[in-house]
């Protein structure tokens, strides 16, 4: 059974950076595509960033240029840097993880194994 938690979440004003961790155990190989998705209250949970198990990223267009998806398969950890934040980038970030077996999808119902979320507040 996969487990992921995330860690790193926290308050920042308007430009600001913070970086968030997920450390992922239970892995039986390393071909999981992986995620970032946030949700604020009220609004439907969207992917941010994915990256395959070969590296391949993609990133929502809201957050392209300004926040970097990557992992250290060696510490089994899933890092998501987040600089220039705004704040509608305020929300629940979650990681989550999914068995690959082709490309990655960026869709939430697509992943099956989830965190626990990591709260990101920024102010103006």
């Amino acid at each position: 059974q996969v487990q992921l938690v995330e860690s790193g979440g926290g308050s920042v004003q308007a430009g600001g950076s913070l970086r968030l961790s997920c450390a992922a155990s239970g892995y039986t190989n390393s071909r999981y595509c992986m995620g970032w998705f946030r949700q604020a209250p009220g609004k439907e949970r969207e992917g941010v960033a994915i990256i395959a198990s070969y590296g391949t990223t993609t990133y929502a267009d809201s957050v392209k240029g300004r926040f970097t998806i990557s992992k250290d398969n060696a510490k089994n950890t899933l890092y998501l840097q987040m600089n220039s934040l705004k704040p509608e980038d305020t929300a629940m970030y979650y990681c989550a993880a999914y068995l690959q077996w082709s490309s990655c999808s960026s869709h939430s119902v697509d992943y099956n194994y989830w965190g626990q979320g990591a709260q990101v507040t920024v102010s103006s």
